[in-house]
C-alpha cells in the first residue's frame, strides 16, 4: 500500500466531515458539481456579542467571519451560494457579515428562502444577485432594542446614525430608492405592535430591493452564469 493509500481520507470520512461541517457551521461544499461553490446558511437569529439562549436557533457572526475569509482565500471554490431564512438579529454583526460578503472577489448569489427580516436585508442584497423565492417575505423597520436605555438626545442620534449605516448599505447594495425604503420603515399602518412594512417577493422585487424572483435552480444557474463571466472577463 502507497503512502498516499495510507494518508487519503476514506469516502466514510469524508462523509463525516462533511456532516460536521453542515453542523457546526450550517455550510457545504459538495465536490461532484459543474463548478465547485461553497452554499452558506444563515438562519434563524443572527447572534452578535450576546449569547442568545439554547432553545433560539441562532447563525453565530464568529463561525460565519473566518468562514468567508476562508473561501474568499482558497482558489478552488469558484462561488457562493447565501441561503438566508433570518428573522434578523444583531445589527452590528449582520451589517459585519453583509460588508464582507459585499467585499468578496468570489463570486455570490444570495436566495432568500422564508424570510429575510430587519439585519436580513442587508444580507440578501450583499451579493452580486440577490433571489428570492415567491413565498417567502422581508420586514422593514426601523432600528430598535430592548431592555432599559438613556433617555437623552444623544441616544437618538446613535440610533440615528446606525439607521443610516444601515439605509447606505442598502441603497448601495440594490435599486430600491432611500425614499421608498424610509417611507417602508416609517409605516404605521400595517403591523400591530411595531412600525414598518412586510413585503412578498414579488414586493421586494417591484421596489428594487431584491434583483429577481427564483428558485433554488434559478440561483445556481445564476452563480454558474456568474462564475463563466468571470472567467471569460479575466
Amino acid at each position: 500500500m502507497t503512502e498516499a493509500q495510507h494518508t487519503a481520507p476514506s469516502q466514510t470520512e469524508q462523509q463525516l466531515e462533511a456532516a460536521k461541517l453542515i453542523e457546526e457551521t450550517g455550510a457545504t461544499q459538495p465536490p461532484n458539481t459543474k463548478y465547485l461553490t461553497h452554499c452558506l446558511t444563515i438562519i434563524g437569529q443572527v447572534e452578535g456579542h450576546m449569547i442568545l439562549p439554547e432553545d433560539t436557533k441562532t447563525t453565530k457572526y464568529e463561525h460565519i467571519l473566518p468562514a468567508l475569509v476562508a473561501i474568499e482565500q482558497d482558489r478552488s471554490i469558484e462561488g457562493l451560494l447565501i441561503l438566508l431564512n433570518t428573522m434578523g438579529g444583531d445589527v452590528e454583526a449582520g451589517l459585519a457579515i453583509a460588508e464582507m460578503i459585499a467585499g468578496m472577489e468570489t463570486p455570490t448569489v444570495s436566495l432568500v428562502i422564508g424570510g429575510g427580516h430587519s439585519i436580513g436585508i442587508p444580507l440578501a442584497v450583499s451579493a452580486n444577485i440577490s433571489m428570492i423565492v415567491p413565498s417567502a417575505s422581508m420586514t422593514v423597520h426601523p432600528v430598535r432594542t430592548n431592555g432599559l436605555v438613556l433617555g437623552v438626545p444623544q441616544t437618538t442620534v446613535y440610533f440615528e446614525k446606525i439607521q443610516a449605516r444601515i439605509n447606505d448599505f442598502i441603497t448601495r447594495n440594490s435599486h430600491i430608492a432611500p425614499e421608498a425604503l424610509m417611507a417602508m420603515m416609517r409605516n404605521t399602518q400595517e403591523l400591530a405592535t411595531d412600525i414598518g412594512t412586510v413585503i412578498s417577493g414579488e414586493e421586494a422585487v417591484q421596489c428594487g430591493l431584491i434583483d429577481r424572483i427564483g428558485t433554488l435552480h434559478d440561483a445556481i444557474e445564476a452563480l454558474y452564469h456568474l462564475i463563466e463571466t468571470k472567467g471569460t472577463s479575466e
